[in-house]
């Protein structure tokens, strides 16, 4: 029988896998690779050993550790070989940093892992933990990264064991919740072990300041080293010379930032020849910048800033580097011209910078067109120097330009057409510099990619932007701030077509215009400054506007009308001042403005009742609301929550008595109620408010006896009480307080005499500067008023009798003394020359008697006298430099110029 064997064509292709995997008996593990169970347990200790806020490690169970999130096994051989457990949550969001973290301790289990080759647990939060010494035995360590994970104490030297270990990242910078640890190595001795294998190191925020003088000698050992970053290492010095430098050779990159290395530039880094990347920044480097940098030609980044010691010219070597792309040199002490630094990269024809910083520095002269060379930048900060002159023309050939800023300088001429070239150009900033000439519409034309501009001027308006009135430019910019430039009269349409702005100051352009409502709704919900200061702006505001965000709200000096807006805000400064808003406050501003910390609406036209929901206003501080035609009592409604330490609502109709709660204000320290319809008396509760600087109850209806506790009021630096009906004798407690240097009583009906003890107002004995008015600033044009009284005394329209005690001179920087229009009798002091810095002096209607003093002409500074209705005699001083009679007059006894009268040869 002929049997006929068929086989089918898939017979041949099973038969031919079954010989390849009998061959080939990992092939399987390859395609599915079970972990092997010895380590599939150390991973599980290991895990056991974490905290594990988020659940990371959940998929850590089953049989199949290979598949477990963060863990790599060889296809090959189903060994663990990588374990990466960064933290997926970035550091600047720290909620969620610190529930990614993991903690907890480092089990020794890991050294079970015979074929471990990679470990990151960087990011993470181990509370301080000291680096587990056992991590040295791990000895195919190749990539081993713990850093920002909060550890600390001593990095143990067997580190140096993993002689394979590639890359090693130990930075120090913690971001636990629980604070910051110290990690830190004494002996650098270990380093060695890593010699021939260590490509990367990073050590930044390691403390080093044990590892003595031989720090950079260890590093130096680290043949292969290609990267090294000791970032804020508290290193105390830098060798200006190096042995073993050549071990170096391969460094690409080297950061030695914010240490205290406070020493020249060492020569040694110019034999590093490999060096692509340097930072040097916050190191107290010291001396000029060394020709040396020539021999860096593979140099891309170069970072010497906030040195503050580095002096003297930019040296035109590093205008010559081929490959530099950053260079910044900001912060420090170099001085001179840029023009031969520049020149050499116009020289560099294949120049490829494209970040260039040299703010705050002392550079100076004019902006060279060779400026226009650098065709790759991208960011240019010149600011804060002192150069001159024009913007080139050249600037239009920076075709890159995306950011440029020229800003704090003394640049005084004009502003080229070609910035108007500049397409690319995102951040425009030429503020606080002297500009002056026109800017038409060729400057911003092409500005297509305009996000922000900056532009200021010291001179007033001398800068005039001449735009067509219904021109719509290509940008829609989110930051805009121009000041003392022209841009008005009209509010013009490329200003209203602005929608996406959420920082907008225009103080002092001229606008004179009407804005319209469709503007202020349109901008930005975004927004968070509103400035449209010191303008002639005329019309109502929109009343009811939404913005979540807006912190600062200046109307300030401008022609606005109507209501009080009814904006809803969480502004925290709210100027309205110098303007003719009318009518109530909302009652309900507390809602409006929860978070308003300064509110300022003085010079205003504003009526009715202050409205108790202030005293809900829990962040307020500033309160001024001078000027206005407020009626009513003041709040009484005040609560020891409060911050408040500013209060003027002088000049106005508020009638009633100083409410008593406002002695709970234990921050208060200006309080100005001046030129009201108040009564009653200053209530005592007003004593707790131990920190008041500056007091003006002056102009009301106010009566009883001048409080004897305001000596308790060590701070009091102004006390002014004029013009009301008080009684009584000054009280000796008012000559202790220590700092007073303006004292008013004026205007009122105190008797008894000037107590002797007034020679103990020591803070008028001595020099002081209108800094003391810091505190006054809220109040605008009130602080120049008060200036102008320091270190004074007026006592003047009252019944004060008595002589002026002699204890009067000790007061030796006393510039104004009026005691005028009481009944004072006796001589004026012969010895009045020691107030040697009086200005004013009136003692006029009262009952002096005998001569004039001799001494009187002496004093310089006198620039008013009145020595008017005495009984003065004698003749007048002839060196006193007064011609005017009035000021002599009403003294009958008197003679001599520039009286009528001459005196008898025995007046002479």
């Amino acid at each position: 029988m002929d049997l006929t064997l068929k086989l089918s064509p898939s017979f041949f292709i099973s038969f031919l896998i079954l010989i390849f995997l009998l061959k080939n008996p990992h092939f399987v593990s390859s395609s599915n690779p079970k972990c092997i169970s010895t380590e599939r347990e150390a991973l599980l200790t290991f895990k056991q050993s974490l905290t594990d806020l988020s659940g990371r490690l959940s998929s850590w169970s089953g049989p199949d550790c290979c598949n477990w999130t963060g863990v790599l096994c060889d296809p090959r051989t189903s060994r663990v070989i990588k374990i990466g457990l960064r933290n997926p949550n970035q550091i600047v969001r720290s909620d969620e940093y610190q529930r990614g973290s993991l903690g907890g301790k480092i089990h020794p289990s890991l050294t079970r892992l015979k074929f471990l080759s990679y470990l990151d647990l960087s990011s993470n939060d181990f509370g301080g933990l000291e680096i587990p010494e056992f991590i040295g035995q791990i000895v195919r360590l190749r990539y081993l990264n713990l850093s920002s994970s909060s550890f600390s104490g001593e990095i143990p030297a067997n580190l140096g064991n993993l002689s394979k270990l590639e890359s090693l990242d130990l930075y120090a910078e913690s971001f636990s919740d629980s604070g910051t640890f110290a990690l830190r190595s004494s002996n650098l001795q270990w380093l060695s072990g890593l010699s021939s294998s260590l490509t990367y190191l990073n050590m930044g925020y390691v403390n080093l300041s044990g590892a003595g003088e031989t720090w950079l000698e260890d590093f130096s050992r680290i043949s292969e080293l290609k990267e090294l970053h000791l970032f804020n290492c508290e290193l105390k010095n830098l060798p200006l010379s190096l042995s073993s430098s050549t071990n170096l050779k391969l460094l690409e990159v080297l950061d030695l930032s914010e240490n205290s290395l406070s020493s020249p530039i060492p020569n040694w880094l110019f034999g590093l020849t490999s060096l692509k990347k340097l930072f040097l920044r916050w190191d107290f480097l010291q001396g000029s910048i060394p020709s040396g940098f020539k021999n860096l030609k593979l140099l891309e980044t170069l970072d010497l800033s906030n040195n503050l010691g580095l002096t003297g010219e930019i040296p035109s070597v590093l205008g010559d580097l081929p490959q530099l792309k950053y260079l910044d040199l900001s912060a420090n002490e170099l001085n001179g011209q840029i023009n031969g630094f520049l020149d050499a990269f116009s020289r560099n024809k294949g120049n490829s910078l494209v970040f260039l910083d040299l703010s705050s520095n002392k550079l100076a002269g004019t902006l060279p067109e060779s400026l226009g060379a650098l065709r790759n930048l991208q960011i240019l900060d010149l600011s804060s120097n002192s150069f001159t002159g024009s913007v080139p023309s050249s600037i239009g050939n920076m075709a890159s330009l995306k950011k440029l800023d020229l800003s704090y300088n003394a640049m005084n001429g004009k502003i080229a057409e070609g910035l108007g070239k500049l397409e690319e150009l995102v951040d425009l900033n030429l503020m606080a510099n002297s500009w002056e000439g026109v800017m038409l519409k060729s400057h911003f034309v092409n500005l297509r990619s305009l996000e922000s501009i900056r532009l200021t001027t010291e001179q007033n308006r001398s800068l005039v932007l001449k735009l067509p009135s219904t021109w719509i430019p290509p940008f829609r910019l989110e930051l805009i701030q121009i000041e003392n430039c022209q841009i008005g009269p009209s509010f013009p349409m490329w200003l209203q077509v602005q929608t996406k702005l959420n920082f907008v100051t225009l103080r002092n352009t001229g606008i004179a215009d009407k804005i319209p409502d469709s503007w202020f709704s349109g901008i930005s919900s975004e927004v968070t400054y509103l400035i449209l200061a010191n303008n002639r702006i005329k019309g109502r505001l929109p009343q009811k506007l939404v913005f979540p965000k807006l912190n600062t709200i200046d109307l300030s000096s401008n022609n606005f009308e109507g209501p009080f807006p009814l904006w809803s805000t969480n502004a925290t400064e709210l100027r309205l001042y110098e303007n003719n808003f009318s009518g109530p406050l909302p009652p309900n501003i507390d809602v409006l403005m929860p978070r308003m910390e300064k509110l300022y609406l003085f010079h205003n036209s504003f009526t009715g009742e202050i409205p108790s929901s202030l005293c809900e206003l829990s962040p307020l501080q500033i309160l001024s609301f001078r000027n206005n035609r407020f009626s009513g009592s003041f709040p009484k409604c005040w609560h020891r929550s409060f911050m408040l330490w500013g209060i003027d609502v002088s000049e106005n109709n508020i009638s009633g008595e100083i409410p008593s709660s406002l002695g709970v204000l234990r921050s208060l320290s200006v309080l100005l109620l001046n030129q009201n319809t108040l009564e009653g008396k200053i209530p005592d509760t007003l004593q707790n408010c131990s920190g008041l600087t500056n007091i003006d109850l002056g102009g009301n209806k106010l009566t009883g006896k001048l409080p004897s506790w305001l000596n308790k009021l060590s701070s009091l630096f102004m006390l002014r009480l004029q013009s009301n009906s008080f009684t009584g004798q000054i009280p000796d407690n008012l000559c202790n307080v220590p700092n007073l240097h303006i004292l008013d009583l004026s205007g009122n009906k105190i008797s008894g005499p000037i107590p002797k003890c007034i020679g103990n107002l020591t803070a008028i004995a001595h020099e002081t500067s209108f800094e003391v008015f810091q505190n006054l600033v809220f109040i605008v044009t009130r602080a120049r008023k008060y200036q102008e009284i320091l270190n004074s005394i007026n006592l003047s329209g009252n019944n004060i009798n008595g002589e002026i005690p002699a204890e009067i001179l000790r007061l030796s920087y006393l510039r104004i003394l009026n005691l005028s229009r009481n009944s004072i009798a006796g001589s004026i002091p012969e010895k009045i020359s020691e107030l040697s810095r009086l200005e004013t002096i009136d003692l006029s209607r009262n009952m002096f008697s005998g001569t004039i003093p001799q001494s009187l002409a002496a004093i310089s500074s006198l620039q008013r006298l009145n020595l008017s209705y005495n009984k003065l005699e004698g003749s007048i001083p002839k060196l006193l430099k007064f011609e005017d009679p009035s000021i002599y007059i009403g003294n009958e006894l008197l003679c001599g110029k520039p009286l009528p009268k001459q005196c008898s040869k025995g007046h002479y």
